[in-house]
């Protein structure tokens, strides 16, 4: 989606999760919109995939996608189950951002039924982008190495996982070209997703706050 990072400041990270630790909720610092991957400037180890076909469970919003983009996890899931349900809504979280991009849709229900706050925010922001420069997005979006953490001792998770995006290019949405790019350390970054456990009204995790640092050597494949 975005070759360069970054939004949300390690500082307004680090409030919000002592925010979560004292039981507030909340946080909602400043973003803004990462540049358009591929586009001109200013427009135990388990592994599973996304695309057309992902099937939706009950109760949770359409995640598919279509079938020239794939979103790639190469994971191993936590033998905690807090902490692999934790990873398991930060992983479905990026796909309905996803989601959003391809339907062309910042008001998409998706990112909403996995985000509060400030991830929220972002993933409207990062939506709405791709619209105002007539893009979607077509290629391979890869994750791997996930970390989970617990954060205090409020019960949330901090969700850490490099990105690859070597392979996921731009597509303008009138004429179909495809921008593509060459690969570069800007298409390795880090996901730091801060998530809130369930509520009595909630029932599911969902990030609270989203930092994607842009350039990361660590993450280079």
């Amino acid at each position: 989606m975005a070759r360069r990072a970054l939004s949300v400041t390690v500082a307004t990270f680090t409030a919000t999760a002592a925010l979560l630790v004292s039981g507030c909720g909340g946080g909602d610092g400043d973003s803004s919109p990462d540049d358009i991957k591929g586009a001109e400037s200013g427009a135990g180890s388990a592994s599973a995939s996304a695309s057309a076909s992902a099937p939706v469970a009950a109760g949770q919003p359409d995640l598919s996608l279509p079938s020239d983009l794939k979103v790639q996890f190469d994971v191993t899931q936590p033998s905690d189950a807090q902490h692999a349900a934790a990873l398991d809504n930060a992983k479905n979280y990026i796909l309905a951002l996803n989601h959003g991009i391809t339907a062309q849709d910042a008001e998409d229900p998706a990112y909403e039924f996995y985000s509060l706050g400030n991830a929220t925010k972002y993933a409207k922001e990062q939506i709405q982008a791709y619209l105002d420069g007539e893009w979607t997005a077509t290629g391979t979006d890869s994750y791997y190495e996930a970390k989970t953490d617990d954060v205090g001792s409020s019960g949330g998770v901090l969700v850490t996982m490099c990105r690859d995006q070597s392979k996921f290019y731009g597509k303008n949405v009138k004429t179909n070209k495809i921008k593509y790019t060459e690969p570069s350390l800007d298409d390795y970054q880090e996901f730091r997703l801060l998530m809130k456990p369930p509520q009595a009204s909630q029932k599911i995790w969902k990030v609270l706050q989203i930092e994607v640092q842009g350039r990361v050597k660590g993450c280079r494949r």
